[in-house]
């Protein structure tokens, strides 16, 4: 293992948004289990801390490669096209459009029903955007194009959070 490989490398997997999560996972566990501390312990208290670097460097990849949004985002990177979700908000207008129809829905939904439509119709846009992101990583290697499809999968988690916060003020109300 090299601390310098980066993710894909290190978990000896693809350099591509579509990755199989079993693998992802599989690769995990083996990766920790080589570089679990206790296997270092006879080799004393360096040993140790070198293994827990390791360990948190395995994590670190892990989370990075089994979160599409954040894959899709560490590609972009990797390939000189920066996301820059702080400094850089601008979206299409249909996209904005879209976000604030939803936010309106989310303040004016009363009940479980429509909370779970929203929350649908979000699931299928998020869905959508990752089936382009692949298209644009994997086939078109169009990362900075991608970029834009990450920042609004950010805008779209974000807001999954807020239906997920609704949801559980409804259900506190109804206990």
């Amino acid at each position: 293992m090299n601390l310098q490989s980066d993710d894909f490398e290190l978990f000896g997997l693809p350099r591509q948004f579509a990755q199989d999560l079993g693998a992802i996972d599989a690769r995990w566990k083996d990766l920790q289990r080589q570089a679990h501390p206790d296997r270092f312990a006879a080799q004393g208290a360096a040993a140790q801390r070198v293994a827990m670097q390791w360990s948190a460097r395995i994590n670190e990849a892990y989370g990075r490669l089994k979160d599409p949004l954040r894959r899709a985002a560490y590609l972009c990177e990797m390939h000189g096209a920066r996301v820059d979700a702080e400094s850089n908000t601008a979206m299409p207008a249909d996209f904005l459009i879209q976000q604030m129809e939803w936010r309106e829905a989310l303040d004016e939904a009363q009940d479980v029903g429509a909370l779970d439509g929203l929350n649908m119709e979000v699931g299928r846009s998020r869905q959508s955007l990752l089936r382009r992101c692949e298209q644009l990583i994997d086939h078109e290697l169009d990362y900075a194009g991608a970029v834009a499809q990450v920042r609004a999968l950010m805008f779209i988690e974000r807001f999954a959070q807020d239906i997920g916060n609704r949801y559980e003020k409804m259900e506190s109300r109804a206990g």
